[in-house]
């Protein structure tokens, strides 16, 4: 048997077994130097005060943090505001600056109306969170920006949308300059936005604003440099775009905004005299929120020159409005897949001549603006060669020799199916002549409701040099209709399915229930119950030319 060393826990100890706890209640030894040791050890500081609030102990750190207060120091007016005013309060915590650090402490009771402070230097803590936060911020905020520029596709609506982001996030005051569109314009155009304005409002800036706002020109010219931040400045060199009342300017920034391909214009933030200035993080997220601008501007002006050239092409391309042909009446309807932009690769053309009047209805393989330029292609040659051959079989055969010499014909691989008639009134009605290019055959309505094929056949225009075409005649009584058409008619789906064909059968049977309808009655009904069964799905181009021998007079 042995015996544990006095001082400690005492007792007899056998071999194996186990050395008795001290009781909870059983008091520690008193060493005073140990003590003081651990707690110089502590990363916190601690302050203990008596029963009166005053300081009876101060640890290493407190008196590194907290050098003002001493043993002795009533607490309650120490010269740490949030601490002080925490202790006069009977609060628990306290968070307050002091000596430039961030401290946060915590109250503990001790025995006898005693209490224990513990205080952190959070500094360092409440920086790093902070400038998480910032950065979440600033994330937010580009997330924001690229998506709402990023939906704007016209160069007014992106710039009025770079001066709203930018308020009052970045600045008090934004004003996106865009560089003119065309060299001969003197003038910038601006568009401001500053907080508290109820819109962002637009003008016209000389050349004095580029002369006095340092910067500015280089930014317009696209300078990569480095943006910095312009201090103190002159109200004056600002005020044609800054609102009235504004005030004198504190701090602003010159950003440019670039795009692939060169300059689109240049960013101005202005920050307000009370506002702090721009820190490194500003400057970068500035120079980053106008280079999405920039992009975003480009796309639109890259967009704004499609949709010109668009509405250009459109405008040639549409079915022009038909003419007057004597004992003739006439209507046509058509619908683009195109929808946006209305053009496509189905079309109609009607060209009266003295003795009555050339017809043409087509259909180009393919959609969109590709087949827009071959439909332009196609009318064009068939508004020359009209001129020297009025005969349809005649002239199909040499518009399938210009369109099959073009000199990028082999690589087009492309081809119309096409329909070319002669009109010329007789005593007794309208002779008709029509040529085939591999078309569907056009329908002969009678006002008693028959529907009959006029089948014709032949070779698509512009596939092969030695295309054979074929010819047919009909006659068309006073009253009687013939309706060419493409086959996006025939073709649309709908119905309960949705894929459902329309087909012959149904354009017949919707034929013979709009007999003796005038033509463009007719087509107008034909066109809404194939917009109804489509009921919004996507089509093909739609084309259809409807001929009808007039009564005599």
């Amino acid at each position: 048997m042995t015996t544990t060393r006095q001082g400690g826990i005492a007792g007899p100890v056998s071999g194996g077994g186990r050395v008795p706890r001290r009781r909870a209640d059983q008091p520690l030894p008193a060493d005073s130097r140990l003590a003081r040791e651990l707690l110089d050890g502590l990363a916190e500081a601690v302050l203990t005060t008596d029963e009166a609030g005053r300081v009876t102990l101060v640890n290493a750190m407190a008196a590194e943090l907290l050098p003002e207060i001493t043993a002795g120091t009533e607490l309650g007016r120490c010269p740490v505001p949030a601490l002080a005013r925490a202790v006069t309060d009977d609060a628990e915590r306290f968070d307050g600056d002091h000596r430039g650090r961030r401290l946060r402490g915590a109250r503990r009771q001790l025995a006898g109306h005693r209490y224990a402070w513990y205080i952190r230097d959070v500094t360092e803590e409440q920086a790093r969170s902070e400038a998480l936060l910032a950065e979440r911020s600033r994330t937010a905020f580009l997330a924001r920006a690229g998506s709402r520029l990023g939906s704007s596709l016209h160069r007014d609506q992106t710039l009025r949308a770079t001066a709203t982001l930018a308020v009052p996030y970045l600045a008090d005051a934004a004003v996106a300059l865009h560089r003119p569109s065309a060299p001969n314009e003197p003038h910038l155009r601006w568009v401001r936005y500053a907080d508290g304005e109820p819109s962002p409002s637009t003008g016209l800036a000389g050349p004095e604003l580029t002369d006095t706002v340092p910067g500015l020109t280089e930014a317009l010219a696209g300078d990569l440099t480095e943006p910095s931040p312009w201090l103190d400045a002159d109200l004056a060199d600002l005020a044609t775009v800054l609102p009235p009342g504004f005030g004198r300017p504190g701090t602003v920034l010159v950003s440019p905004m670039r795009a692939a391909g060169g300059p689109a214009g240049a960013l101005l933030l202005i920050r307000q005299a009370g506002r702090a200035g721009f820190d490194r993080r500003d400057i970068d997220l500035a120079r980053e929120f106008a280079a999405r601008a920039g992009a975003a501007l480009a796309t639109a002006d890259l967009y704004g020159e499609q949709a010109h050239l668009a509405r250009v092409l459109q405008t040639s391309l549409l079915p022009p409005e038909l003419p007057t042909v004597p004992g003739v009446s006439l209507a046509g309807g058509y619908r683009a897949a195109g929808d946006t932009l209305r053009i496509g690769g189905d079309f109609y053309e009607v060209f009266p001549h003295r003795d009555g009047a050339l017809f043409a209805l087509g259909d180009v393989c393919g959609k969109g603006v590709g087949a827009a330029v071959l439909t332009g292609r196609v009318r064009q040659s068939m508004q020359t060669l009209r001129l020297v051959e009025q005969r349809p079989l005649e002239l199909i055969r040499l518009l399938n020799r210009a369109l099959f010499d073009a000199p990028d014909a082999a690589r087009r691989s492309q081809f119309t199916t096409l329909l070319l008639g002669s009109l010329q009134r007789g005593p007794t009605g309208v002779d008709v002549r029509i040529a085939g290019g591999g078309h569907p055959a056009p329908l002969l309505v009678t006002p008693g409701g028959t529907v009959t094929p006029v089948p014709i056949g032949g070779m698509p225009v512009g596939a092969l040099a030695t295309a054979r075409f074929a010819e047919t005649r009909v006659h068309l009584d006073p009253g009687d209709l013939l309706l060419a058409y493409t086959d996006g008619v025939t073709e649309a789906r709908g119905g309960r399915r949705d894929v459902e064909m329309f087909g012959e059968d149904r354009l017949r049977a919707a034929l013979a229930s709009a007999a003796g309808l005038p033509p463009v009655a007719l087509v107008e009904r034909l066109l809404q119950m194939i917009d109804e069964w489509q009921d919004g799905q996507a089509h093909d181009d739609i084309a259809m030319l409807a001929v009808c021998a007039s009564a005599p007079r």
